[in-house]
């Protein structure tokens, strides 16, 4: 007989536990998280350093984010309570050696998770040192502003759709109006989330402000004409231009900043705008006698400025520079204004240009009529005078240079936005001289580097192409640094 011998069975090893693998939610926070941090980092360098790279949302909305919604709420809160956490990190010390240790090594974000305990003890002490029972009502005590209120304004991209269908497909989640004064502008209630809409997404419609949405159509350049957007990046500009042309004839968008350029060429593609030519060079750099740049009848300048009029579109009033008053740094806003004029200069000497529209997103009078006021001679010089655009519009310029009864503003109040908008018109008989060359390359970082340092503003002065306007330029800064 044979025997088999029963073998007992092989119990299993025990398996190791494994880690529990996230939730979509999960997942989804931890990018944000992750997004909030690259984002938060490259606004408060350029903050710090008075360098921008772009405002708020345009980093926040821009291709490269997946989560734009959490990561645009991450990034406003935690601006929003910057100086109480300021206050809780260093009252709790936890930002010391191994902290660098683990920024550079590890993971921060586990780092202090591991010192919650801290923290919270750290943020109990400054409730009770502030009379305070919520975090809420330490608000007023560290002067924390308030969320600021607008509607949203979408403008309908008329390249790919037409207002009253766009109307239609918004009005089913919201309620929808259109504008009294810009014919592709729609209004909706304040905080109305449509970065996610098919038709955001599509590039159909685009949420642009209605001061920014009057800059294209009081430059009214006709279907066909040849046009220049002097400083285009992101584009919403040059593709609204595309829109008022009815994508024919041709604009040259140029734009310095070769990350930007990126930024402006995704717009023209998403908008469809096929009569965009995107050139990454510096406008300055753009021969008024060149036999390419002959037939351009208009020009829209935007440049770079202070953006103090859009705050609280572009979230600004969360930065440190601003909620710490250092937001109309005066040697910053001159440099600025120096390349404002020279910008404008330059606009106007094109001979077969027609109409110029220069407009700031400022409320400063230095980089609005003082500038104008700068370049009236200039331009009167060669036929042109100011026009005004949207007659209709009640708020009109400070009385402080001839003809501000045509420059148009919006209040940062009324309209929750603060824009300068000034439209130069050339007389059809006038026959232009061949205007004083500007000379080249000197300011061709000034567009992304306005925030210097101010003993480099008598260098920008030497290039302004007329004695008048210099000495003009050189009194004003002697008065207003007490000189």
């Amino acid at each position: 007989m044979v025997y088999k011998k029963v073998m007992d069975p092989v119990k299993p090893a025990a398996k190791e536990p494994k880690s529990r693998r996230l939730t979509n939610i999960e997942r989804s926070s931890y990018f944000a998280r992750r997004e909030a941090a690259k984002v938060l980092k490259s606004v408060l360098q350029g903050d710090a350093n008075r360098r921008a790279v772009g405002s708020i949302k345009t980093l926040v909305y821009s291709p490269s984010i997946r989560n734009k919604k959490a990561t645009f709420a991450l990034v406003c809160q935690t601006l929003k309570y910057l100086p109480i956490i300021k206050d809780v990190l260093e009252i709790a010390n936890v930002l010391n050696s191994k902290w660098k240790d683990s920024s550079l090594t590890g993971d921060p974000e586990k780092y202090l998770i591991l010192r919650k305990s801290q923290l919270q003890s750290a943020l109990a002490k400054i409730l009770v040192k502030k009379g305070a029972k919520r975090i809420e009502d330490l608000m007023s005590q560290y002067k924390i502003p308030a969320d600021v209120k607008k509607p949203r304004y979408v403008r309908v991209n008329t390249l790919k759709l037409d207002v009253e269908t766009a109307v239609s497909e918004l009005s089913k989640d919201n309620m929808v109006e259109k504008d009294d004064m810009i014919p592709d502008l729609l209004v909706l209630p304040p905080g109305t989330d449509l970065h996610n809409h098919p038709l955001v997404i599509n590039g159909s419609v685009f949420m642009q402000g209605k001061a920014s949405s009057m800059v294209a159509v009081a430059l009214g350049p006709k279907p066909g004409w040849e046009v220049i957007d002097a400083c285009a990046a992101p584009g919403n500009k040059t593709v609204h231009l595309a829109a008022v042309m009815k994508g024919e004839g041709k604009i040259i968008a140029c734009e310095l900043n070769k990350d930007r350029v990126k930024r402006l060429e995704h717009t023209t593609n998403l908008a469809g705008a096929t009569n965009v030519e995107v050139l990454h060079e510096n406008f300055l750099n753009l021969n008024p006698e060149d036999e390419l740049y002959s037939k351009v009848r208009a020009i829209l300048l935007d440049p770079s400025c202070s953006g103090s009029g859009t705050v609280a579109d572009r979230l600004d009033y969360l930065l440190p520079s601003h909620t710490s008053g250092d937001d109309g740094d005066v040697g910053r806003l001159l440099k600025l204004a120096a390349f404002q004029e020279k910008a404008i200069i330059h606009a106007l000497s094109f001979p077969g240009v027609e109409r110029v529209v220069y407009s700031t997103c400022s409320v400063h009078q230095i980089e609005n009529e003082d500038v104008i006021k700068s370049v009236l001679p200039f331009a009167a010089s060669l036929g042109f005078h100011l026009a005004t655009p949207f007659p209709q519009w009640a708020r009109r310029g400070l009385p402080v240079v001839e003809g501000s009864q045509h420059l148009l503003r919006t209040d940062p109040v009324e309209d929750k936005e603060g824009f300068f908008i000034a439209l130069f018109t050339r007389n059809a008989t006038h026959s232009p001289e061949s205007p004083q060359k500007v000379e080249k390359g000197s300011l061709d970082n000034l567009k992304h580097e306005g925030v210097g340092k101010c003993d480099c503003h008598k260098k920008f002065l030497r290039v302004l192409p007329f004695t008048r306007i210099s000495r003009l330029y050189l009194h004003r800064n002697l008065v207003m640094h007490g000189r």
